[in-house]
């Protein structure tokens, strides 16, 4: 094989190899070399950026070409009630899951912290004030934009989403005399996938720098003192997919291991960047390919990256009860059930915002007054490892929305899927379902 051959394959067909080279390269540089690690974070951080800017076009395209190609627009309406259901039933879900492993393994019970030594300082300050001043309604407020340009300048996906659909329904309003204006917004679409395409060639060098800077800066004192509870959130969010998510996708008669082999560059790259925004456009092109019609996948992903939290909400039961465990706070069962109450509500409120995680502990904490708040301060330094996996639930979860909508609705292409899961369908661009 020529070395232009082998370059070729390494950042296309074996992508996933590459990356996952990139990322253990990265994590050892970080932990040899703290230093130089820690300063590869703008390379990091450039990567997600390139990506973030695209999104707000992707989603655009996505949707507006899906709903005026679709039938009735009625089924615009039925998809996003049958979305949210979805989105609703898996946070929930993954809520329950946090708190009852907690009550189990107890991880906290042996730290007695005092609360009166603890001060918010830095990040965990600012999160807490932005968390003390929300409501759970300023989500609807925040959809809309301040300007048509505004939604896709201020990386509210929300935004754009509404935007996008008035656009779509104005536009397939006009009937015939619409159709040119379509036909432009596919034809600026493949351009747009072409540049995200481009930017995937980056990938590698993006999780490098992005895994380098976080072993660099929170690798080996933070994991010597705080591993065990990094790894508990892990094994926790490795069992939830492979069983909660397996059980889902058994019910729309797929495989889950399957499925998360076909999204293995999704995957590591979410690794890598511990940020699960940046796949959103392949994300969106491989369900298609998978046998999700367009128009499904154009409302259901954007809409996930808003609603389908189930990686935050994994944690926020997880971090809520370790506060409180390592302050020496005994929540009695219905307490539990309370703190679950208003995490579903708040939980909802986190689009946009900056530190969601975080922003939504400190909000729930603040309004309950059981346990303090200043105890984000015991996970803050830990926040880096935990949000890798918060990223990882959460991409798996969206996975799944597009396929179980599809099913919902009866036009998952079931045998296609199979087929292309199964390495034998086809390679070609993917077809669109309507």
């Amino acid at each position: 094989m020529s070395a232009g051959s082998f370059l070729r394959t390494a950042f296309t067909t074996k992508l996933y190899v590459t990356v996952l080279v990139a990322i253990v390269l990265g994590a050892a540089l970080g932990f040899v070399a703290p230093g130089v690690g820690a300063a590869l974070q703008p390379v990091g951080t450039g990567f997600i950026e390139l990506i973030q800017m695209l999104i707000a076009p992707v989603v655009f395209c996505t949707i507006v070409t899906g709903i005026a190609s679709a039938g009735e627009l009625t089924s615009v309406g039925r998809i996003g009630v049958k979305a949210l259901v979805y989105f609703e039933v898996l946070t929930t879900i993954a809520l329950i899951v946090g708190l009852i492993v907690m009550d189990v393994f107890n991880p906290g019970g042996g730290i007695h912290a005092d609360p009166s030594t603890l001060h918010l300082s830095g990040s965990a300050q600012e999160y807490a004030q932005t968390g003390e001043t929300q409501h759970w309604y300023d989500f609807l407020i925040n959809i809309i934009p301040d300007t048509v340009v505004s939604a896709f300048t201020g990386g509210n996906v929300l935004q754009v989403l509404l935007v996008s659909i008035l656009f779509a329904v104005a536009v397939k309003a006009l009937g015939e005399r619409g159709a040119p204006v379509i036909r432009g917004i596919e034809r600026i679409g493949e351009v747009v996938f072409g540049i995200v395409k481009l930017i995937m060639y980056l990938a590698p060098v993006g999780a490098f720098a992005a895994m380098a800077y976080t072993t660099g800066k929170f690798g080996a004192s933070t994991l010597a003192s705080l591993g065990g509870v990094v790894l508990l959130f892990w094994g926790t969010g490795i069992a939830f997919c492979l069983l909660v998510f397996g059980a889902v996708a058994r019910l729309c008669g797929i495989r889950i291991l399957k499925l998360y082999r076909y999204f293995k560059d999704e995957l590591l790259i979410t690794l890598g960047t511990a940020n699960y925004e940046v796949v959103m456009p392949q994300l969106m092109r491989k369900l298609e390919h998978l046998g999700c019609p367009k128009r499904i996948v154009g409302l259901v992903v954007p809409s996930g990256y808003a609603f389908n939290g189930d990686g935050v909400c994994l944690y926020l039961g997880f971090a809520s009860l370790y506060i409180a465990e390592a302050f020496d706070v005994n929540l009695t069962i219905w307490q539990q059930v309370g703190l679950l109450a208003v995490f579903m509500i708040t939980s909802k409120g986190s689009a946009g915002v900056a530190g969601a995680g975080f922003v939504i502990l400190a909000a729930t904490l603040s309004t309950t007054g059981v346990v303090p708040v200043a105890g984000i301060m015991l996970v803050l330094g830990i926040d880096r490892f935990l949000s890798t996996m918060r990223g990882l639930v959460s991409l798996c979860g969206q996975m799944l929305g597009s396929i179980v909508v599809s099913r919902w609705e009866g036009v998952f292409d079931r045998d296609r899927a199979r087929r292309v899961l199964n390495g034998q369908g086809p390679i070609a661009e993917p077809v669109a379902v309507h």
